[in-house]
């Protein structure tokens, strides 16, 4: 063991002994610390994981990803589809006592889009004509046009209700000192350190825990030990420390799935040579064997991707498919006359993707394809890759809201080009006429028939090579109980966690 991670341990051991575990707190870990916990900012999982326990919405998650009632318990869809009326319980409050009421949704939506409020999550609402109160219990949304994602988008943090005259004599402030409507109060903050929720009484009243307890350690071979010394009860599986845990006599048996909303891919830019030619864009996809990388290198930690769409998303068949043959993809470039080519891929400097894209580098040349691996970081990388300066690129889409929408509008749509997400600045007509047919498609029928139509080009066009959806992994202390993963995180409200006696721990 080097000298600074010996010193490390020993600050770490005592700066949080047991004898400063709080028994009836649950301690999570939290990987960096975060930024904001006012909704109109969220843009992290990070934030939106607390915010979600602080705050509601007019509607949630339920387990199969269906839209559900939240402090809306009831609502209509009217005026060909344009015309959202939301009829709110009566039994809501927020934390300083208050109840909620359809004047705290008008404020906290129209917050969000005005422009002096500055917020990233104007998309949110941007097609949206007018937000109107009926009464106090009865709130209406007004379109400009049909959407059919629209109830879905409202279960992200940007969907959250805010008490108006607390963001007003707080200012920005707001964001370190929230009042919502959530199951959990901000009990206490400290910077790089922890995060402290408190479940609100009339709910702490029917759970044997007080609250939840973020510690804030961003150093994964720290939060590994501090796990083992039984100062976590959850830990998300850091990549490098997977087979440790899966192998383990004990702890294996510990180990929670989260077959999470994700797709992993390989980005080509589809504006520069050579992968402005749909066929290069074929035989690379024909060149690298996915299957054996997912179930070597990755070692099975996700679902293979047939398409772009998580496999959870899709209830359609594919006629496309991707299939690993080396063979046509070098006929496919002897017929296009090209006997080598070099094209540089843009990575970030994380050590599992640097030897990913070694992987696939070594893939390409038996084919014909050199590639010059360049590693960056995240900020340059994310910078270069938006503004199309990349020939290929690894990146991955994680769902902000459960619908296959949320992957074919900003991967594909041409006015998403760059920062919107479509990296690869893919450029296709037909695939625009078919999106924005999807988005305001009469039912669900309707939208199922469009998006398999969707996919289908893409995995023709190419435009990126869909590797695999990443699963996540969790390790959860024999005194934990009820807790369980979720593919979205704003479906975790900290309800189900329960925390066991001393009694009935069972040591490993």
């Amino acid at each position: 063991m080097s000298k600074y991670y010996l010193t490390l341990f020993w600050v770490v051991l005592c700066s949080c002994s047991s004898d400063n575990i709080q028994t009836d707190y649950v301690y999570y870990r939290l990987n960096a610390d975060i930024s904001t916990l006012d909704p109109a900012y969220i843009t992290d999982v990070n934030n939106g994981s607390i915010a979600t326990k602080i705050y509601r919405g007019l509607v949630k998650l339920d387990d199969s990803l269906n839209v559900i009632p939240d402090i809306a318990e009831r609502w209509e869809i009217l005026n060909d589809r344009k015309l959202y009326r939301f009829y709110l319980r009566k039994d809501v409050t927020f934390t300083n006592g208050r109840r909620v009421t359809a004047e705290d949704f008008k404020y906290s939506y129209e917050r969000i889009m005005k422009k002096e409020t500055l917020s990233p999550n104007q998309w949110l609402f941007e097609r949206v004509k007018s937000f109107v109160v009926i009464n106090d219990h009865i709130f209406e949304i007004h379109l400009k046009d049909p959407f059919t994602p629209f109830l879905s988008m409202l279960t992200v943090p940007a969907g959250f209700v805010v008490p108006g005259e607390e963001v007003k004599k707080l200012g920005k402030d707001f964001s370190f000192k929230p009042t919502g409507a959530g199951y959990y109060y901000l009990e206490k903050w400290e910077s790089g350190l922890e995060i402290r929720l408190k479940l609100r009484d009339e709910i702490s009243r029917q759970s044997n825990i007080k609250g939840i307890i973020y510690r804030i350690i961003p150093e994964d071979i720290t939060a590994i030990t501090e796990f083992e010394m039984a100062r976590l009860d959850l830990l998300g599986i850091p990549g490098n420390a997977f087979s440790r845990f899966k192998k383990h006599p004990y702890w294996h048996k510990r180990l929670e799935v989260v077959k999470s909303l994700n797709t992993y891919y390989l980005g080509l830019n589809t504006e520069r040579y050579p992968f402005n030619l749909k066929e290069i864009r074929q035989a690379i996809a024909f060149a690298i064997d996915r299957e054996r990388i997912l179930n070597t290198f990755f070692e099975s930690r996700g679902r293979i991707a047939e398409g772009v769409v998580p496999d959870f998303l899709r209830d359609w068949k594919l006629d496309q498919t991707i299939r690993y043959s080396p063979d046509e993809g070098k006929k496919i470039l002897q017929r296009a006359g090209i006997k080598e080519l070099k094209v540089q891929m843009l990575i970030t400097a994380d050590q599992d993707v640097v030897d990913l894209a070694e992987i696939i580098q070594g893939y390409l040349s038996q084919v014909g394809i050199k590639v010059k691996i360049k590693q960056m970081e995240w900020s340059a990388f994310k910078d270069a890759i938006n503004k199309g300066q990349a020939d290929m690129f690894w990146l991955s889409w994680w769902a902000d809201y459960p619908d296959a929408e949320n992957f074919l509008y900003p991967l594909f749509h041409s006015s998403n080009k760059g920062y919107g997400g479509n990296r690869t600045r893919f450029n296709n007509k037909q695939i625009d006429m078919l999106i924005e047919e999807s988005r305001i498609a009469k039912n669900k029928d309707e939208s199922r028939k469009l998006y398999r139509e969707i996919e289908n080009i893409i995995l023709t066009e190419l435009p990126l090579i869909p590797f695999w959806h990443r699963n996540d992994y969790l390790i959860v202390q024999s005194r934990i109980e009820g807790y369980r993963g979720f593919p979205v995180y704003t479906m975790d409200k900290g309800l189900e966690i329960k925390k066991l006696t001393q009694a009935n721990k069972d040591k490993p």
